[in-house]
C-alpha cells in the first residue's frame, strides 16, 4: 500500500488511513473531529470545465467597470485594477500592492495553476512542474480574498447611494458570479489531485515507494507533509528532510512556532492603537475637509439607516481584530505551558481565528473602491489617510501569526490514549 493512503490530521497530528467517501462527504479526525478531507468528484473533465468558466469569468471581472456614478454633471466609474491605480498614485503603494495580490495576482494563480492541471489529468497526462503547481494553489488559495472583496464592493455601492446616483456595470455581475464559481473551484482538494497524479504518467520527483504498516506497530517516527499530505519515515541521517513527492521541507512542528506567532501578535497590537486613531480617509468637498476613522465610518452606516452594514462593518474592522488578539494571544501562552486545558475548545477557537482572519480586509476593499469612485473634482474627493496602511498591516500580521501557530501543540501533552500521531 502506497504511502498516500495515510493522512495526518491537520490539527491534531492523529494519523488515519485514508478511506474512500462519498461525494459532498467528509472525513473527520477521530480525536479532534477536524475534517481531514471532503469527498468530491473526481472527473478530471469536470473541474477542468468549471475552472475554465472561472477563468472567464475572472477576466471579465478585471476589465470591465464594476460601478458608475453620477452627480452634477459629472461621472466616473472604476474597475478593480483602476481602483488599485489610484491608490498606488496617492503614496499608498503598499496597501495598492495588497490589494492586487489578494484580490488579483493570488486568484489568478490558483485559477491558472488549477486549469493546467486538471486539463492534464483530463488528457491522462502528470503535467510538467505538477508539484509546484498544486503547492501554488494551496498557498494561494489561503491568502486569496475574492468573497471579502464582493461584499467589500456591496457595502461601496450602498455607501454611495447616498452621495450620487449608482449605474451598475457589468463588473459588478461578473464578480459575483466568480465568488460563486470559486467557491466550487475550492472544493478541489490539491491533495486528492496529487493522489490522482500518482497514477499517471508523467515527471516525477521520485519513483513511487511503498510503506509498510509494520513500522506503525514499532513505533517508527513519521513526519506528514503538510503541503501534500504524504506521510513518510523520519530520516535521522539528513538535517533537513523534504517531501518526496512534492519537496516541501518537512517539520515535527513548525519551528519556533509559539515564538514567531508572539512576535507577529505583538507587531499587529501595536499598530491596532494607529489604526484605530489614525484616519483612514480624507474626504475633500465645498464644505471642507473631513477625517473619516474606522469608527465614524460605523457611525455614519449608523446614523443613515443601514444598522447592518454598520453591524457588519463593526464586526469585521473592530471586533474581529480585537478577538484575535486576545485568540492566539491565549493558544500561545497555554501552548508555550503545555497546558492540558480544553484542547478541544483550543482548537475550535483555532479553526475560528483562521476561517475569519481574512474578513478583517473588508474595510481596506471599501477604502480602495471608494478612493477611486468619489473623484468629482471641484464636487468632492476622497483619499486614502495613514490609518488604512496600519489597519492594513494588522489584518496581515495577524494572518501571519495565525498561520505560524501550530495547532498540534495543543495535543502534544495530552494523552494519546494510544493513537498513533505525528
Amino acid at each position: 500500500m502506497h504511502r498516500y493512503d495515510l493522512i495526518s490530521c491537520h490539527d491534531c497530528g492523529v494519523l488515519h488511513q485514508r478511506r474512500p467517501v462519498r461525494p459532498r462527504e467528509k472525513a473527520r479526525c477521530v480525536r479532534c473531529r477536524s475534517v481531514l478531507y471532503r469527498g468530491i468528484h473526481s472527473d478530471a473533465s469536470r473541474m477542468a470545465a468549471i475552472t475554465m468558466g472561472a477563468v472567464f469569468t475572472f477576466l471579465i471581472a478585471q476589465f470591465f467597470p464594476i460601478v458608475q456614478l453620477e452627480v452634477g454633471g459629472y461621472s466616473t466609474s472604476a474597475t478593480l485594477l483602476g481602483a488599485i491605480r489610484v491608490l498606488w498614485t496617492e503614496q499608498m503603494q503598499l496597501v495598492a500592492a495588497i490589494v492586487f495580490l489578494f484580490t488579483i495576482l493570488l486568484p489568478a494563480v490558483e485559477l491558472g495553476a488549477l486549469l493546467y492541471v486538471t486539463l492534464s489529468l483530463r488528457n491522462g497526462v502528470r503535467p510538467p512542474g505538477f508539484d509546484h503547481l498544486l503547492r501554488a494553489v494551496g498557498l494561494a488559495r489561503r491568502w486569496g480574498m475574492t468573497e471579502v472583496l464582493m461584499i467589500g464592493i456591496l457595502i461601496t455601492i450602498i455607501k454611495m447611494t447616498s452621495l450620487a446616483e449608482v449605474v451598475v456595470q457589468p463588473g459588478l455581475f461578473a464578480f459575483g458570479v466568480l465568488t460563486l464559481m470559486l467557491a466550487i473551484v475550492v472544493s478541489f482538494d490539491p491533495k486528492i489531485l496529487w493522489n490522482i497524479g500518482e497514477h499517471l504518467p508523467g515527471p516525477r520527483r521520485v519513483a513511487q515507494k511503498t510503506f509498510h504498516y509494520a513500522a506503525l506497530s514499532k513505533g517508527a517516527p513519521l513526519l506528514a507533509c503538510h503541503s501534500c499530505g504524504l506521510v513518510e519515515s523520519l530520516k535521522y541521517t539528513v538535517r533537513h528532510q523534504y517531501c518526496a513527492r512534492c519537496g516541501a521541507r518537512l517539520h515535527r512542528r513548525h519551528p519556533d512556532s509559539v515564538g514567531r506567532t508572539w512576535a507577529f501578535l505583538l507587531a499587529a497590537a501595536i499598530l491596532y492603537i494607529p489604526a484605530n486613531l489614525l484616519p483612514v480617509m480624507y474626504t475633500h468637498s465645498l464644505f471642507g475637509k473631513e477625517d473619516d476613522t474606522i469608527i465614524s465610518g460605523v457611525v455614519f452606516f449608523w446614523t443613515s439607516g443601514s444598522p447592518g452594514l454598520a453591524a457588519i462593518i463593526f464586526v469585521a474592522s473592530i471586533v474581529v481584530p480585537v478577538l484575535k488578539l486576545a485568540a492566539l494571544a491565549l493558544l500561545a501562552w497555554t501552548a508555550q505551558r503545555r497546558s492540558r486545558w480544553r484542547p478541544m475548545q483550543r482548537t475550535v477557537l483555532y479553526r475560528i481565528v483562521e476561517f475569519v482572519g481574512r474578513w478583517s480586509m473588508l474595510d481596506i476593499f471599501v477604502i480602495t473602491l471608494t478612493v477611486a469612485l468619489v473623484r468629482f473634482q471641484s464636487l468632492a474627493v476622497i483619499t486614502a489617510g495613514p490609518g488604512a496602511l496600519a489597519f492594513c498591516a494588522v489584518v496581515v500580521l495577524t494572518m501571519i501569526a495565525s498561520m505560524q501557530f501550530d495547532p498540534r501543540l495543543i495535543w502534544d501533552p495530552i494523552d494519546t490514549h494510544g493513537e498513533k500521531h505525528v
